[in-house]
Formats: structure tokens, sequence, C-alpha cells
């Protein structure tokens, strides 16, 4: 197949060649032309590129769909010029090279040279590139040279390789190293560098266009090691046949750090693509998103911010909350670390409406969606259709992968778990490993941290609790939650909780509140009425926002495994929290500050819904013990705020 290939690719050589050049433009850009309607991929790729760089906010004009449509459709034919008017300049005489391009700038390389500086020439994919190994060699009477990559056929290679190199230019290819390139500057000659194309693992991420792109440092670590100049050169098409060369001023190094370089020289490429836009390799993906670790918290090259006081350009993240409301609450921090990730992150939240008050009180959370059953799954994928660059999915329902494959998320993570593996193109894959006896389980907040990680966040020293009042009421007002939406394995004895009221108030004041769902209603009134002392009863009463600025008031909370104890976490409200059938280390209240009342029966933890015996991991727990944790939290005033 490569000696195929590199006979057609002779054959369009040997054809160029029998033709002027004009000529062979305008049949590239016919070509270049039809290309736009005939590779459908790549003209999706050039439009959203396009759109990237000219629709932003950032734009003083932005363009509009159809005026990008149109851009489109003429970098493409300029494009198709270009290619082929690079074969027909390869095949030039030294002097027909000369005659086919104009030079502005020529004089800042000749002063350089006269200083016997070396200069690094900033290239970038602008009009026809390969000129500038035909021409370079030709208008300096010192080396120069280039850094090239090899190319995966070695037949064309070598073709391109000779076509480069017959003028006079040196060829340092990269694999090799750079010792050759930096001892030709160091002796006051030029090389040239491509600066335009995502660098992967290995590039600073810095503005372009105000959206950030892995960018080589290449160029500015050369000219700083080698003591030379940064020279930005763009070539732009003039005619077909015909070209512009510009040069422009120094870039210095020497007091700069690299990356801030960089940066700089992504400002001069963009306004050099901004005077002839349809000139730029459009189709190349400059953006894009790295894979598995598209948080940029762990690249050793790091991130520059932009230099020219622009805003970022966000990178658009949409995160599928779970559905009920602890695990929720659970994923938080994970929520959090993904923020952390990467300076331009907008985090948006997919979630049911009964739960869009919670993330609306975590300040990390951008945009909050709120989805009924009513939506389908259909009317959720229109809701978030092109609007996003990744999703994160936190349930592991084939709904929540099946809402944003519709929607044509481009890079959809999650668990692979319910066979939806299909729809994610980054699943990650737990490695199962058998687990020591003595090894305590993983909490759930490690479930939702994982996927963090798996993306690039860094996961260390997470935090839960939001910001609240520092001082609460004068008299301690008590929350108590004594259902559990699981069923009544985890429901602590109505009774027993009415005690722990009695006991608590026989010895100071207290406010008391219930609250729960409309179904605790019935529980809710049993405990009031047991307790004998003035109860308020809310359950039922109070909406989701509601509850939270109750909580947010309250100095304490008691209650089941519940979700209203991992809201009232969240909130920085410490918690006296009873189990039984579950178990603490998965589910238990996150951070610090709260107490897990719990006694370990030879039947638990069962995850039962409804105890088969006798309720004695509940019945173990007396209502003198919750009281006393009571007492013993007042006393030592306010619990910290819930951090780990």
């Amino acid at each position: 197949m490569d000696r195929l290939s590199y006979w057609a690719y002779r054959l369009v050589g040997a054809a160029a060649g029998l033709l002027p050049l004009s000529l062979l433009c305008r049949i590239g850009m016919v070509c270049g032309w039809c290309a736009y309607y005939l590779l459908p991929g790549y003209r999706r790729l050039a439009l959203r590129n396009l759109a990237i760089a000219f629709s932003g906010k950032n734009e003083s004009v932005p363009l509009r769909p159809r005026e990008l449509r149109a851009l489109g459709r003429k970098h493409f034919a300029t494009l198709g010029n270009n290619l082929l008017g690079s074969i027909g300049v390869a095949r030039l005489s030294a002097d027909e090279v000369r005659k086919v391009a104009t030079i502005e700038g020529h004089e800042i390389a000749l002063e350089l040279i006269e200083q016997k500086r070396g200069f690094v020439f900033v290239i970038a994919h602008l009009g026809n590139w390969e000129l500038l190994s035909q021409l370079t060699p030709l208008l300096y009477d010192v080396p120069t040279g280039t850094v090239y990559q090899r190319l995966g056929n070695p037949y064309i290679d070598a073709d391109v390789r000779a076509a480069r190199a017959r003028l006079g230019l040196h060829l340092f290819e990269r694999k090799e190293g750079f010792q050759a390139a930096i001892k030709l500057l160091r002796e006051g000659g030029g090389v040239g560098v491509l600066a335009d194309q995502h660098a992967g693992d290995a590039g600073v991420w810095a503005p372009f266009f105000g959206r950030l792109a892995s960018t080589t440092s290449l160029p500015a670590m050369m000219a700083l090691r080698a003591n030379a100049a940064l020279l930005p050169i763009t070539i732009h098409t003039a005619r077909p046949g015909f070209w512009r060369w510009v040069i422009g001023e120094p870039i210095e190094v020497n007091s700069r750090d690299p990356n801030e370089a960089t940066a700089i020289i992504n400002l001069e490429i963009e306004e050099r693509i901004r005077r002839a836009p349809a000139d730029w390799f459009w189709v190349h993906n400059r953006w894009k998103t790295p894979k598995p670790k598209f948080l940029l918290a762990s690249y050793k090259r790091g991130v520059v911010l932009p230099l020219d006081g622009r805003p970022l350009q966000p990178f658009r993240i949409l995160i599928r909350s779970t559905n009920w409301l602890g695990d929720a609450v659970m994923s938080v921090p994970a929520v959090r670390a993904i923020k952390a990730g990467r300076p331009d992150a907008h985090i948006t939240i997919l979630a049911p409406a009964k739960l869009a008050q919670i993330w609306l009180a975590v300040p990390e959370v951008d945009e909050v969606i709120s989805i009924e059953k009513r939506d389908g799954v259909f009317g959720v994928a229109r809701r978030i259709r092109d609007k996003f660059d990744v999703a994160i999915l936190f349930p592991n329902s084939i709904r929540s992968a099946l809402e944003v494959w519709l929607a044509g998320i481009p890079r959809r993570v999650g668990y692979p778990g319910d066979r939806r593996a299909w729809l994610l193109n980054q699943p990650l894959r737990e490695k199962k490993k058998k687990k020591a006896a003595s090894e305590a389980p993983r909490h759930q907040v490690g479930h939702y941290l994982k996927l963090a990680e798996f993306v690039g966040a860094e996961t260390d020293g997470w935090s839960l609790a939001v910001r609240r009042p520092e001082i609460g009421p004068a008299v301690p007002r008590i929350a108590v939650c004594p259902g559990a939406e699981y069923g009544p394995a985890k429901r602590w004895p109505a009774e027993r909780f009415a005690k722990v009221i009695q006991q608590v108030s026989a010895g100071r004041a207290c406010e008391w509140c219930l609250v729960g769902v409309e179904k605790d209603a019935p529980i809710a009134e049993e405990i009031a009425r047991a307790s004998g002392v003035e109860v308020r009863n809310l359950a039922g009463q109070t909406s989701l926002a509601e509850l939270i600025a109750l909580l947010r008031t309250c100095t304490l909370l008691l209650t089941n495994d519940t979700g209203t104890m991992h809201l009232a976490a969240l909130l920085g409200v410490p918690v006296v929290a009873i189990f039984g059938s579950t178990e603490p280390a998965l589910t238990g209240p996150l951070g610090a500050g709260h107490r897990v009342l719990r006694h370990h029966v030879d039947c638990s933890p069962c995850f039962l819904r409804e105890c088969p015996l006798d309720f004695r991991c509940m019945k173990a727990i007396e209502p003198a013990e919750v009281a006393a944790a009571i007492e013993e939290m007042l006393g030592a005033g306010r619990a910290p705020l819930a951090v780990s």
C-alpha cells in the first residue's frame, strides 16, 4: 500500500511538473471546493474550528453560521491551491522559486545575520508553507534548516526530504534530537519550527483564539538554549501561483519564561491568521481534547493564562447527576475536583428537577439544567445538543448514556455498567482485585472521585461542606429526620426518637423541628405527640430549597442514613447519624464533626429494605446513647465545617 500511494503521489507530481504553476493552483482550488462537499468529516472539523476562532464572545464582530460556511468553502479552495502549489514549487528551478513570492520584513533577518546571531523561524500552516523550504536557502548567506517529523510512508518521506534539501536546506528529524539544530543556531544560522500544531501531552496549554490548546514550546526552548531570536514568519496567498512572505518583529526569550514566550507566539500566529483566515489549515484538530486526561492539572508543562487580558473561552463540561439526594451530595467532591482541574472549566449539572436546588448551592457549579420525567430521552438530548465538549456520567444507567450519545457530545465518560459501554467513548473499566478481609470498604464518594481522577483531576484533599454562617441561633435548633426512602430497615423506631427529644429537652432549652418527605408525615406526627415537648412538624411541608434554608440555620441534625444526612454534611451542619442495616464506611456522612452510632451485629450490614428477623441492629442503639451524643456535640459548641 505504501508503494501504491507513493506511485500515485509521483504521478500527481509528474503531472504537476507539466503544468504552469498558476494553472496548477487553479486546478487545486476547484479540487478543494469539491472536497468541501465530498469530505463531510473534514468539513465539520473545519467549521467547528472556525466557530471556535470567530464566533465567540471575544470577537468584536462574531461571524454568523452563514458567514462561517462561506469562509469554510473559501478555505477548502485556498487549501487546494496551496497543496498543489507546494508540489509545483518543489519542481521549480532556483530562479523560478525566487519569482513566486514577495518578501516583507526581509531586513529584520538580515540585521540578525549581520549581528551573527541565530534566529528561529516560527512557522505556521498558513498559505504554501512548503515554499519556506525552497526559498529560505536562496535568501540568506548563512546555513538554514528546519525541524521536521518523518512521514508514515517511507517512500513519500524520502521524496519530500529530497525536495526540501535540494536547494541547501538542512533537515533535523525530531526523533534524532535537537543538538544539531541548536549548534546551527549558535553559529548564526536559522532554523524553522512549526508552532501551530496540537502538541499532545508534551505541550504547554496556552490560549489560541482565547481557547486553551496544547502548544509546542520547542521554538522558545531552542531560542533560549542558543541565545537566538524568534522570528514569526507566515506566507499568505496573493493569487493562484503567487504568495506574500511576511517576517515579523523578533520575539526575545532570554528574559522570559519559555511558556510565556510560547503564549506570545500563539498571539502572533493568531494575529497573522486574522489577516488571511482562509489561508490557515483549519482541517487540523488544533483544539483536540486530550484522552483520557482532558483536565490539565497533571500536565507537566502546565497552563499559561491569557497575556492579553481576554477571558478564556469556556471548556464546557456536562455532568449528569445521580437521581437520589444522598448520592448527589456524595458526588459533590468529585464535581469540585473536576472544576479545579482546568481554569477554563464551565460546569453544567444535568439533574432531575427535584435535586436542582442542591446543585445551585454548590459554588463550583456554573449552570444547572433541570429535567423532568416527561422530557424523555430525546427531549433531554435536544436540550444539550451542540453545547458541550465532554459529558461525565455519575449514574450507571443506560438512559443517561443514551441522552449524551444522542446529543452528539464528542467525549462521553462513565462506568461501563448496565450494558452501555458502546455508548461511551471513554469508559472507566476498574480492574477487579481480591480484597483483603481487613481492608475497609471504599466510601461511595470514592466511586465518583475515581471518575474525576480518571479524567485528570487532583483528588487529594477534597472538601464537601459549603460556607455557612459562623453564628447560629442562641437556642440550639435541632432538626430530626426519622424517615428513610430506601425502606423501614433503615428507620430507627419512632418512639426512640421521641425519648431522645424528651431526654435532651429535660436538660436544656432546644428548638426541635421534624423534617422529611410527605410519606414521613405520620411517623413525624407520632414522634411529636409522644415527645411531650413543643416540636415543629415540617415533614412533607418543605421543598428542597426550603429544607436547605432550614438546615443552614440548624445547630445539629439527628437522622437515619438518609439523603438529608448527606445534605446537612454538604451544608456544614454537624450530624448524629444512626446506622443499622447499611454500612457507614460506604455511605456515612462525609467530612469531620459528625457522630455515627451503630452496633455491629452478626447479620449487619444486610442492605435489605425490610428486616426479616428481629430488627436487632437498630434496637441495640438506646435513646440514652443518642441523647448523650447530642449533649456532647452541643457542649463542644458548633462542630467544625465538614472537611476531610
